[in-house]
């Protein structure tokens, strides 16, 4: 029996566990120009929203000593253009196309799922992290009945496999994640960024216009992989494991605290290279380590 790095996510075959993160990947094709995508196991598309948005103005990336902070506001061409011109590329690179969604209210959320039901995406990703305008800005994944509230309605009118994307600035993670499973999410990602800072000391002022930033990258990794572990001891549901994963060793930790896959994001920016060392990586991993299947080693911890 060969060495099979496939796993299976609500009953939807991944050829490795090697995804690309929403928003550090486009749709794929500028990667494509680099290496063939079609290896990684899935991409998570940029966010979508129901209307195209042009994203923050100011500033959007600042570089930090171990990672990254952007401000990019979900930049995206809106959910028909994108099915209309980006599903097509994505789905002839032959992996998971999952579609990251995001919205400022439950209306828009409602909107893009129904129109996402008729086309041959494989997921839903449900971004909870987004500002809820109706509640005075504040992301719909920070407290647990909020949650529960629109991944029910969510829920209620998906076709496909909805899986909810976790905030780390959630009251608290465990619960959040069983308000998810409760409301009858299929999987879930975690984590998505940390809320963070930056100011400029020399023009005096805050880098961001809007402040506040999402950081990413390696020194948020054992934050995130506490939180994945604690989630997967916790919930009966799939678990995508993400934040600072750089390396292969990285990669398995995740899979040993307890994820199904696990998404990639900042290193694609550092290394573009990056999905594919990994996925030819773990292949030689398996193979040393004489591991049959990611169920052998998923969990153990």
């Amino acid at each position: 029996m060969e060495n099979s790095l496939a796993t299976t996510i609500n009953g939807v075959t991944f050829k490795n566990p090697i995804i690309a993160a929403s928003g550090t990947f486009g749709f794929g094709s500028e990667y494509h120009q680099l290496y063939d995508v079609g290896i990684l196991g899935g991409i998570s598309s940029k966010g979508l929203t129901i209307n195209r948005k042009e994203g923050n103005a100011g500033l959007r990336i600042w570089e930090t000593s171990g990672g990254i902070m952007n401000s990019v506001g979900l930049q995206n061409p809106g959910v028909k253009q994108f099915i209309a011109k980006e599903l097509p590329n994505m789905k002839a690179f032959d992996n998971v196309v999952i579609a990251n969604l995001g919205g400022s209210n439950l209306e828009d959320y409602l909107e893009g799922i129904l129109l996402l039901n008729e086309t041959d995406i494989d997921f839903i990703e449900l971004n909870i992290s987004c500002p809820n305008v109706k509640a005075g800005g504040m992301a719909f994944g920070i407290k647990d009945d909020v949650a529960y509230s629109i991944v029910k309605q969510a829920k209620n009118m998906a076709k496909k496999p909805l899986m909810v994307k976790l905030s780390p600035n959630a009251e608290n993670i465990v619960t959040m994640a069983q308000a998810c499973e409760n409301a009858g999410a299929d999987s879930l990602s975690l984590i998505n960024t940390l809320k963070g800072m930056a100011i400029d000391i020399k023009n005096k002022k805050t880098v961001f216009n809007n402040f506040y930033a999402g950081y990413s990258g390696i020194p948020i990794k054992p934050i995130a992989l506490r939180m994945v572990h604690e989630v997967c001891k916790n919930v009966s549901i799939p678990v995508v494991g993400m934040g600072g994963i750089y390396t292969v060793s990285d990669v398995i930790e995740f899979i040993m605290a307890g994820a199904h896959a696990v998404q990639i994001g900042t290193v694609n920016f550092s290394n573009p290279l990056a999905g594919k060392e990994l996925v030819d990586g773990l292949a030689q991993y398996f193979s040393q380590e004489n591991i049959k299947n990611i169920d052998e080693i998923r969990g153990i911890i």
